[in-house]
């Protein structure tokens, strides 16, 4: 009798315990729900196009280089958009987004695997020389990286790249802001987004409560241990 309440006990124990840990850990972890657009300025979009070379087709990413094309228009030409992203919170940033300006004349254009390629719109790999456009974000560390939200092969048949049908951020109006006042701005918005209306973190909130439930267990635990012994 002794050793399967005792059993008990440590099975409920080491369950409340993992619960304990999980409300203290988790909140304190944002939520990505677009996988691989972290380590991209999601506040610009931008329109490329070029020519493809080095394509590395396959898992968890497919990766070609795109020798961008000097007469680029302003902003996105009219191309058809994938069903994904046709609703006009979608569509207008899409549209709007102004021709890449920076430095390079070749970026990395990182995109979803072939998986989520082919049933995307595309099911081969790109070859080399042919020609795509793209909308999307630049790396933030990266600057010669790129990440498209959408492109286009061939005769403009257009590959939805979101998980979901919604851009993963909602961008800057156009003519984007300078860089400096960009940061600053994401800087509050992250530490708004940290406290709850009454100025609360919801971390220490959470945490506070994971510390209680703890506590409780193991009060919990030394009671049904002490019972445990008196039978």
């Amino acid at each position: 009798m002794r050793s399967t309440t005792r059993t008990r006990v440590g099975r409920l124990a080491a369950a409340s315990l993992a619960v304990a840990v999980t409300l203290i850990v988790a909140p304190a972890t944002p939520a990505q729900a677009h996988h691989g657009f972290d380590d991209f300025d999601t506040d610009r979009l931008y329109y490329i196009s070029g020519t493809v070379s080095e394509v590395r087709w396959g898992d968890p990413h497919s990766f070609f280089n795109l020798t961008l094309q000097s007469d680029r228009p302003a902003d996105t030409p009219e191309l058809a958009l994938p069903e994904q992203l046709q609703a006009p919170e979608d569509s207008g940033p899409i549209n709007d987004a102004p021709s890449y300006s920076g430095s390079h004349d070749e970026l990395e254009v990182v995109i979803a695997p072939p998986a989520y390629t082919g049933r995307w719109g595309l099911d081969r790999p790109l070859a080399d020389g042919e020609r795509v456009e793209a909308v999307g974000y630049i790396g933030r560390s990266h600057d010669d990286e790129f990440r498209p939200v959408v492109f286009w092969y061939g005769n403009g048949q257009p590959v939805n790249q979101v998980l979901g049908s919604e851009l993963p951020a909602r961008p800057l109006p156009v003519p984007y802001p300078d860089s400096d006042a960009s940061t600053a701005d994401r800087n509050q918005d992250a530490t708004a987004a940290g406290e709850n209306s009454d100025g609360t973190s919801p971390i220490l909130v959470w945490g506070t409560a994971g510390i209680v439930l703890l506590l409780g267990v193991v009060g919990g635990t030394l009671y049904l241990r002490s019972r445990s012994r008196r039978a």
